[in-house]
């Protein structure tokens, strides 16, 4: 219950969960993702200390990667927060459902976006890749990492989908 006296509770999902609210949604998601972030830049500092072209080549994606995630992870949830605080119902139906679809959406075309990055990635470990170890390294870690982004969105959306969008 809240001050107001109406129920934050949610109606269950289709597995009979609790359904979330996308204002909880949203805030685990940026957590998700900036966890995901420091860990990418984690790992690419360790590959730096192996000091092969192939490892510093990756070192350097999941660093550049995993700062970008982190940035954006920052600015989602500093812009989930806004757009809930301009609101002056952030709970009703129809705020939390629109809320719903626009993240559904950039998910949906960051999930697409994805599979770009990770062909892209495919094309520089073949072409220049053939031949120079760091441009391999540079394929391979874009690849990870827009894998990595593939699942992370294609999750969240499908998540949303399930349990967030009320029916």
């Amino acid at each position: 219950m809240i001050a107001d006296g109406k129920s934050t509770e949610h109606p269950p999902d289709r597995l009979g969960r609790a359904m979330k609210n996308i204002w909880e949604f949203q805030a685990d998601l940026t957590r998700r993702l900036a966890l995901g972030a420091v860990i990418s830049i984690l790992l690419g500092l360790g590959m730096l200390l192996l000091h092969t072209p192939l490892w510093r080549g990756m070192a350097f994606q999941f660093i550049g990667w995993g700062a970008v995630d982190w940035i954006i992870a920052i600015a989602g949830a500093i812009g989930s927060r806004r757009a809930r605080a301009r609101q002056h119902s952030p709970e009703a139906p129809e705020v939390t459902r629109r809320e719903a679809q626009k993240l559904e959406r950039i998910l949906w075309i960051n999930t697409g976006l994805d599979v770009l990055y990770m062909l892209g990635g495919a094309l520089v470990a073949l072409f220049p890749g053939a031949s120079n170890a760091f441009w391999l390294g540079t394929g391979i870690g874009i690849v990870l990492q827009g894998g990595f982004l593939f699942f992370f969105d294609l999750i969240h959306a499908w998540q949303i989908r399930q349990s967030v969008l009320p029916r």
